[in-house]
């Protein structure tokens, strides 16, 4: 039994240490095109595409009309950008705060009884005769720029879709800002695997396609309540190419209290283990590249990993708590003043791979802020992560993955 868990703990630290490596290698290997990109793409663009942002919304009254807005204020030629809103069913004050724009030329409203987001878009795809199609969560915001940061890598005919970076919109509370520091490691992360030809989602707010992946691929699904993730594996199953614009910048509100943070976090997780293993076939398989080899597999055992070390880890201090109360139930309280001796530090393999893989995530976690913010600095979102971050993860992946075993069905909010 101790030899079992002595294996998963090397194959844990083993997975983390060569994904990170893997992670620090490419951004050394991409660095000058990421301030080429920063430089060039998104000025003097000659060729302006036909663009329809379709922005599905389910009681969204607070955010939607800001959503609309950012769309109405991007700098692209009007005439070839068009906006269709669908409401799927709303129950709150939505409708009324859609209204407002039903003279607007640029924008097409829909209403629809409610069935899920993919419905949504699908409605409104049959309407869509642009060049380019995307999607803008009716919570997310785009920069005006947004576009122009995006159409450039279309002028490559392989290239199918483009995501953006997503940033956390006026993060206000502890939460918010541990999710700001989380959604930077998000940006650096896809842009890696943008790199690697190795994106496996097309996040909601803002990810833009070639109108032709739907009329050849079909339109979303429902997908375990994750179409973005699951549009993005069947692009890459049929070999479409996806990249990411990290200079285009969408903003999103995030959820303010832990349970909606949970019920998000375990709608992705489980989101993602039921795609990958509707699309199983991609794993260790050559044909699929990066995605295939290394991407998925190690995206998949790492939840499993988390959960292993995470339990080790607690049960190691309730193990010493628990010997600390014996200890004192049969001897008392006893006070000893702390000692330092060199020889007694741990000099074992396991201890240095464990520093070894936190070194490089404080590295990591470094170039992700400086990609994302353009600099680096300690803020208190960086102290909040640091502190509240480990703890909380293990939750969500423990209830998704009970879930997925268990074949018990999650909601959406």
């Amino acid at each position: 039994m101790v030899e079992i868990q002595t294996f998963i703990l090397y194959c844990s630290l083993f997975i983390t240490l060569f994904f990170e490596v893997f992670l620090l290698i490419t951004y050394f290997e991409v660095k000058e095109e990421l301030g080429w990109e920063d430089k060039y793409v998104g000025k003097n663009i000659k060729w302006f595409p036909t663009v329809t942002i379709i922005v599905p919304c389910f009681n969204e009254e607070l955010t939607v009309e800001s959503t609309i807005s950012s769309l109405l204020n991007l700098d692209y030629p009007r005439e070839k950008l068009s906006i269709i809103v669908v409401d799927d069913g709303s129950t709150d004050g939505t409708r009324s705060r859609l209204m407002q724009f039903k003279d607007r030329s640029q924008i097409n409203l829909l209403w629809k009884k409610n069935g899920g987001k993919h419905t949504a878009l699908n409605l409104a795809l049959e309407l869509v005769k642009s060049d380019l199609v995307g999607c803008l969560d009716a919570d997310s915001f785009v920069n005006t720029n947004a576009l122009k940061k995006i159409v450039p890598f279309f002028d490559n005919a392989d290239i199918m879709a483009v995501t953006p970076s997503i940033k956390v919109y006026n993060p206000t509370t502890i939460l918010q800002y541990v999710q700001k520091i989380e959604y930077s490691w998000g940006i650096f992360l896809r842009r890696m695997l943008s790199s690697l030809g190795a994106l496996y989602v097309t996040p909601g707010p803002f990810s833009i396609f070639r109108t032709k992946v739907f009329q050849e691929l079909g339109g979303y699904r429902h997908a375990h309540h994750t179409e973005d993730l699951e549009m993005a594996l069947r692009l890459q199953k049929n070999h479409y190419k996806i990249v990411n614009s990290h200079g285009a910048h969408v903003y999103t509100t995030t959820p303010l209290r832990f349970p909606t943070l949970f019920k998000q976090r375990v709608r992705w997780t489980y989101g993602f283990l039921n795609n990958v293993i509707d699309y199983k076939e991609l794993f260790f398989n050559r044909k699929y590249g990066h995605i295939g080899l290394f991407i998925l597999p190690i995206a998949t055992s790492s939840i499993f990993s988390t959960l292993y070390l995470a339990a080790r880890v607690l049960w190691n201090n309730l193990s010493s708590v628990s010997d600390t109360l014996t200890k004192f139930q049969i001897i008392g309280f006893s006070w000893k003043s702390p000692t330092f001796d060199w020889f007694f530090i741990n000099t074992g393999v396991v201890p240095f791979l464990t520093l070894s893989a936190i070194i490089l995530t404080f590295v990591i976690l470094y170039l992700a802020i400086k990609l994302t913010d353009g600099q680096f600095t300690i803020t208190r979102g960086v102290f909040y992560y640091l502190i509240i971050y480990v703890f909380i993860v293990p939750l969500w992946l423990a209830k998704a993955v009970f879930s997925t075993v268990f074949k018990r069905q999650i909601s959406w909010k």
